[in-house]
């Protein structure tokens, strides 16, 4: 290891274990946690009725639409956090400030428990997109969430080709935007294990289901998801409010 790399390991060690401010608002704080309980407070938690099977919120306990129509390839899904408001922002945030991925992890890491899994996987990057952004926020939570829980993480799947902005697409465009585009590389490392792929948000559900059928394929015994944030469909059956 040279000089260079001890340094900026001892600096990584040092931001692990130090945290003086607020991610959020840059209160102090003085427990070394990331959001301060302020922010805590006012957060949109993804705590009341959601679809066992997606994770989404939901009026009433039950499955939702979505997944009574069409399930995920993953077996199940969660997240801490609605895809709203500040929940929305630290998404934006981690995808332009590296520093985030700390925030993202130690919100979704009391939900980790639930999953029982065997090792965890990341939504990979082209290296085109990789190199542009400079890092993989999703991986960066990932590697994180492994320090802190100790769940081993594997570096198991390329992104093959760009799959381009699905900002605009629905479920069914997205998913055919998707085809393809994941390869497992390390197909020993997941056959037979209970996985669990991290990633910011989940909006369609889209990118982990078909990160789920190729995990599958190659051998992974069930595979779950965790993201931070997802998007909770407020019109399910197409009908807003002004419209009934």
């Amino acid at each position: 290891m040279t000089i260079f790399q001890r340094i900026s390991e001892a600096v990584r060690r040092y931001d692990d274990t130090h945290n003086f401010t607020c991610d959020l608002c840059g209160r102090e704080v003085f427990g070394g946690e990331r959001v301060c309980d302020k922010c805590r407070k006012v957060l949109p938690w993804n705590d009341g009725n959601i679809c066992p099977l997606c994770g989404r919120k939901v009026g009433e306990p039950g499955i939702c639409l979505e997944c009574k129509q069409k399930r995920l390839m993953v077996d199940r899904a969660r997240s801490p956090l609605l895809h709203e408001g500040e929940g929305a922002r630290i998404v934006v945030r981690a995808k332009k400030q590296k520093y985030f991925y700390r925030t993202a992890a130690e919100l979704m890491l009391p939900l980790l428990d639930e999953f029982g899994a065997d090792a965890m996987v990341f939504v990979p990057m082209t290296e085109r997109a990789y190199k542009k952004r400079g890092y993989n926020q999703s991986r960066l939570i990932a590697e994180e969430l492994s320090r802190l829980s100790g769940i081993p993480l594997l570096d198991a799947v390329t992104k093959i080709h760009e799959t381009g902005s699905q900002k605009s697409l629905g479920r069914t465009e997205r998913e055919k935007n998707l085809e393809g585009c994941f390869h497992v590389t390390d197909r020993k490392g997941v056959k037979n294990k209970k996985l669990l792929i991290i990633d910011d948000t989940l909006t369609t559900g889209s990118t982990v289901s078909e990160l789920a059928t190729v995990l599958k394929r190659a051998g992974a015994k069930e595979v779950d998801a965790l993201t931070l944030t997802s998007v909770y469909d407020k019109h399910p059956f197409g009908i807003k409010e002004n419209e009934k």
